[in-house]
């Protein structure tokens, strides 16, 4: 499987958890047609704002990965990558809750003014969903640390956009039919995902150590970079 298929695979598994994280923000918006055509072209474009936002956030964490690429550190950050996910995966297993960074929640405070603003104003569905694509989540924490290991601007950017498209199947059909993934299903769908995240650490890992495994763990070359067989 290559990286922007995990991108898609991340981002559609990870969508499920986004109808009960980020699906109240997109129900909330109003529609503004009464034709049923204008609606769904609403929750379209909704949807295209948040890939924006996802792809801006790739090419952001594509110049750090960059840099960490040539200082030769790809390795090290793929294996603590991979520790990193399996420790959230871990933690959601363990029904585990960090506590919440008042700091945070402060730092915050602005882009959530400025939804509910652009809600208050009919500011339009592509604005919300570029607002709400920056909003914290932790699939796209998880996305973003597999965009970083790309080790360029643009493969760190098209990782997050196949993210992105991953999402896009689940948010619409829910945008539009206001969440016809009922609690119940969804529930039982949240539990597998920590497993879902420690076998996506353990490929970082895997990756980082450069075993020699075909597919699962490159050999790394002597100029530093891994080769896929």
């Amino acid at each position: 499987m290559s990286t922007m298929e995990i991108a898609f695979f991340i981002g559609l598994f990870g969508s499920v958890h986004c109808i009960g994280m980020c699906g109240p923000l997109a129900f909330s918006i109003p529609a503004f047609h009464h034709q049923w055509w204008r609606v769904i072209l609403d929750k379209l474009i909704y949807n295209v704002g948040r890939l924006i936002s996802y792809m801006l956030l790739g090419l952001l964490i594509g110049l750090l990965g960059r840099q960490l690429w040539l200082l030769g550190l790809q390795q090290g950050v793929s294996i603590l990558s991979g520790l990193l996910i399996i420790g959230a995966g871990l933690s959601r297993m363990l029904k585990f809750r960090f506590a919440q960074s008042r700091s945070l929640a402060s730092m915050l405070q602005p882009l959530n003014n400025l939804i509910a603003y652009a809600l208050q104003h009919r500011a339009g569905h592509f604005i919300v969903g570029i607002l709400n694509g920056f909003l914290p989540c932790g699939f796209v924490y998880i996305a973003l640390v597999g965009a970083v290991n790309t080790g360029t601007t643009s493969g760190s950017a098209a990782y997050m956009f196949w993210f992105g498209v991953g999402t896009f199947p689940l948010m619409l059909v829910a945008t539009i039919s206001s969440g016809f993934i009922g609690p119940v299903l969804r529930r039982r769908i949240n539990r597998g995902i920590p497993y879902l995240m420690v076998c996506l650490g353990i490929w970082f890992t895997l990756r980082g150590l450069a075993l020699d495994i075909p597919y699962l763990s490159p050999a790394k070359q002597a100029g530093g970079v891994a080769v896929c067989h």
